[in-house]
C-alpha cells in the first residue's frame, strides 16, 4: 500500500476534480503491474493496472475505494475489478463521493472478493487532500511556503530576498509547484518581481500550475498587464474564492506577506511548509502581515509537525493544521 500511496503522488496536481489515486496488483509476492491516474482524471489508476493483466486471484492494493458511478469518460472501476476476479481489494481509503462512498466496496463483495479497508488510510488521504478537502469542505486543499531565516524574515530591508535559502530547498519548492494546480501570489509581490511561478526542474517543466494574482481591485488587476501571458494568470478577489475555482483542488500559495497573512486570517490554510535558512537577517522584511491575532493565548495549538528534514543547509518543516 506504501507503494501505491507513493504512485498516487504521481498525479497530485494533474487530476482535478478526480482524486489522484495509486493502484498495485500482486500475486504471491510478485509485482504484476502498477497504475496511477493520469492527467486530466482519466484513465483512472485500477484501469491502468489492470490494462493487459490477468489478475485473477491476484491482490489489488488501492489508494481510494474503486469508484462506482457511471462516468461517459469510462467505465466504473469496481466493475473492472468484478470481471477481473481479483482474490483481495485492499483499500487505504474509502470514497468520501456520495456517489461511489461504500457502493464501490459493497459491489465489490457482491462479485465475491474479500475486501480489507483502512490500510495506511491517513497516509492515502494526505495524498490525496485536494479531493478529500472539496468533498468535504467544497474547496481546494491549501499549503503555505514561507522561506524565511531563522529570525523570521524574508528578505533585507530594501526587499533583497534572492536567495534566501540554498539550491535544494529551492528545488524542493518546485517539486512542490509541480503537485499543485495554481499557485497564488499577491498583487504586490507581482507589481514588484514579475514572478514566473513555473516549475525550474529538468523534465517537469510541462507540470507548472496556473497562476493567480490575490486582490480584491480588479481595476489593479487589470493594470498588471498580465492577461497576455501565457497561461493567463487568474484574478481571486479573496481567499474565500479559492473555492470557485474550477479544477483546482490543490492551491499553493508562495508570494507575499499580505497574501500568506491574508489566507491565515481566513482559516484556510491547511498546511505550512516552513523553508528555515541558517542565517540572520535583523531589520527586514517579515514573512507574514496582520493575521488578526488579538490574544497570545489564541496562537497556540493551531498547527502541529508532522515532517521535518535537511534540505542542504536549510531546514524544512512541515506543519498541518491541528
Amino acid at each position: 500500500m506504501a507503494s501505491a500511496i507513493a504512485l498516487s503522488w504521481r498525479g497530485r496536481g494533474r487530476t482535478a476534480p478526480n482524486p489522484n489515486v495509486g493502484c498495485v496488483i500482486v500475486r504471491d509476492g510478485r509485482v504484476l503491474s502498477r497504475g496511477w491516474t493520469q492527467p486530466g482524471g482519466r484513465p483512472h489508476a485500477e484501469a491502468m493496472a489492470l490494462e493487459g493483466v490477468e489478475a485473477t486471484g491476484a491482490d489489488v492494493y488501492v489508494t481510494l475505494e474503486p469508484c462506482a458511478h457511471e462516468s461517459n469518460r469510462g467505465p466504473a472501476c469496481s466493475d473492472l475489478l468484478v470481471d477481473a476476479r481479483p482474490a483481495r481489494v485492499i483499500i487505504a481509503a474509502r470514497d468520501p463521493d456520495p456517489r461511489t462512498n461504500g457502493k464501490g466496496i459493497d459491489r465489490l463483495r457482491a462479485g465475491g472478493m474479500e475486501v480489507i479497508e483502512d490500510m495506511l488510510a491517513e497516509d492515502a488521504r494526505r495524498a490525496m487532500a485536494g479531493f478529500f478537502m472539496r468533498q468535504q469542505k467544497g474547496r481546494p486543499h491549501v499549503t503555505l511556503k514561507l522561506a524565511t531565516s531563522l529570525d523570521g524574515q524574508v528578505a533585507l530591508p530594501d526587499g533583497s530576498s534572492q536567495w534566501i535559502t540554498g539550491p535544494e530547498a529551492r528545488a524542493h519548492a518546485h517539486i512542490e509547484r509541480a503537485m499543485a494546480d495554481m499557485i497564488v501570489a499577491g498583487r504586490r509581490t507581482v507589481e514588484a518581481d514579475s514572478p514566473t511561478l513555473n516549475v525550474r526542474i529538468e523534465g517537469l517543466g510541462n507540470r507548472a500550475p496556473s497562476r493567480a494574482v490575490l486582490t480584491s481591485d480588479v481595476s489593479k488587476f487589470a493594470q498588471l498587464r498580465l492577461q497576455a501571458e501565457t497561461p493567463a494568470w487568474r484574478h481571486l478577489e479573496s481567499p474565500e474564492a479559492i473555492a470557485n475555482m474550477e479544477g483546482v483542488d490543490h492551491v499553493l500559495v508562495e508570494g507575499g506577506a499580505g497574501a500568506a497573512a491574508a489566507f491565515i486570517a481566513a482559516g484556510l490554510v491547511d498546511r505550512l511548509l516552513l523553508y528555515r535558512a541558517p542565517i540572520l537577517i535583523g531589520t527586514g522584511l517579515s514573512a507574514l502581515g496582520d493575521i488578526g491575532l488579538a490574544r497570545l493565548e489564541d496562537a497556540h495549538d493551531q498547527w502541529q509537525l508532522i515532517e521535518t528534514r535537511m534540505l542542504g543547509k536549510d531546514r524544512l518543516e512541515v506543519y498541518e493544521r491541528a
